[in-house]
């Protein structure tokens, strides 16, 4: 996780595996340009990397840590909703709030089922004690497991920009310990 460069460097240098069979990523061009929503009325134009697997063959889209896969609001507005949820609003008054549709932040909300709370929280425990383990000795307490791993998520997220890299956003880190999951992923047909 870094800058796009940075990104840009390591896939050219073949450090980033694939996902499926764990060989070397290639080059191989670049995805559609795609308009992403922001918190307020900030947008965000990418214009993702595409890359080749020189072990299945298979392509990949490499979104930057900030995106989350088949969504049109970065991580940051998804994760802000979601902390609202944890602290007990409802879904229509997040949905008023951020100036999105109601069904939106209502398949957002289903996207996050108590299965995948408790891998969240799972990927939350796992970075917080890499990172710096007094986050867990006396977390706040939450009502929802959703809290909790939102939570420790974001504590850990801090311990990271505060040893590795202190320009990442706090949204973008928690993108990366979740591998762009924050939400659960579509189930594959």
């Amino acid at each position: 996780m870094g800058s796009p460069h940075r990104d840009e460097a390591a896939l050219l240098a073949g450090e980033i595996p694939c996902p499926r069979c764990s060989a070397q990523l290639r080059p191989h061009g670049h995805a559609r340009t795609r308009a992403v929503r922001g918190l307020g009325g900030a947008r965000l134009t990418v214009r993702p990397r595409r890359a080749r697997c020189t072990g299945c063959g298979r392509t990949q889209v490499l979104l930057p840590a900030a995106l989350s896969v088949r969504r049109a609001d970065t991580l940051e507005v998804i994760g802000t909703a979601l902390a609202a949820k944890a602290a007990g609003s409802g879904y229509r008054t997040i949905a008023a709030h951020m100036g999105r549709p109601l069904s939106t932040v209502r398949r957002w909300f289903r996207r996050v089922p108590e299965i995948h709370a408790h891998w969240l929280y799972k990927q939350a425990v796992q970075h917080a004690f890499r990172l710096d383990p007094d986050i867990l000795v006396r977390p706040k307490q939450w009502p929802s497991m959703l809290g909790s791993s939102l939570n420790i998520l974001a504590g850990a997220a801090l311990a990271y920009r505060k040893r590795v890299d202190p320009e990442q956003p706090v949204w973008a880190v928690i993108g990366h310990f979740t591998r762009g999951n924050l939400l659960s992923p579509p189930l594959r047909t």
